[in-house]
């Protein structure tokens, strides 16, 4: 797999209000562990659409990763210019700190917002560019990762082989487990 597309919940959709947050540390505690799998497999890019939440952290994931993998780069693809423009300026400050250490930056409609359509495009042009999705996502936890999901299933029945990697609750939960227990351990 030489393009994964990474992501899942937003932000919010988890409770995460906070910047500090535990929960996210263990969030890209998960999602690391899979991109450098797939890095010692020969992973060329981690894309992301850069919303707030599972694609923001995987993006961090990314840029800290690329210090360590000659060859990984990062591609933050919006569904429309500007989708940080409503958002806190410390949320503004991390974004801006992503896009300008990215390897490459663009926006499926090169437009300012004009409805859900443009995310739906841009799950469609994401999953036809890219060689498999990453997923944050737990079947019992409701969520608009549930959409890309039956998006991703659909398109790996076209095109024979797209691996969908899922990171569930119960995953995130071994790895605070075992962050526990090393804490413990100490």
């Amino acid at each position: 797999m030489k393009r994964v597309l990474v992501t899942g919940y937003k932000a919010t959709e988890l409770g995460i209000f906070a910047m500090k947050h535990p929960g996210i540390d263990i969030i890209k505690k998960a999602i690391a562990k899979q991109l450098i799998r797939l890095a010692g497999e020969g992973l060329e890019w981690v894309i992301v659409s850069g919303q707030w939440g599972v694609e923001i952290w995987a993006a961090e994931v990314a840029l800290e990763l690329k210090q360590s993998y000659e060859g990984l780069k990062l591609a933050v693809i919006t569904p429309f210019l500007e989708q940080e423009e409503k958002w806190s300026d410390p949320k503004k400050e991390i974004y801006e700190r992503i896009l300008s250490g990215a390897d490459y930056v663009n926006s499926i409609t090169n437009k300012k917002y004009d409805g859900p359509w443009q995310f739906k495009e841009k799950d469609r042009f994401l999953l036809q560019h890219t060689d498999g999705l990453i997923l944050l996502y737990d079947e019992e936890q409701d969520g608009s990762p549930k959409y890309i999901k039956e998006l991703a299933l659909k398109h790996a029945l076209r095109v024979q082989e797209y691996p969908i990697i899922t990171i569930t609750g119960g995953d995130l939960q071994s790895i605070a487990d075992d962050e526990q227990q090393f804490q413990y351990d100490e």
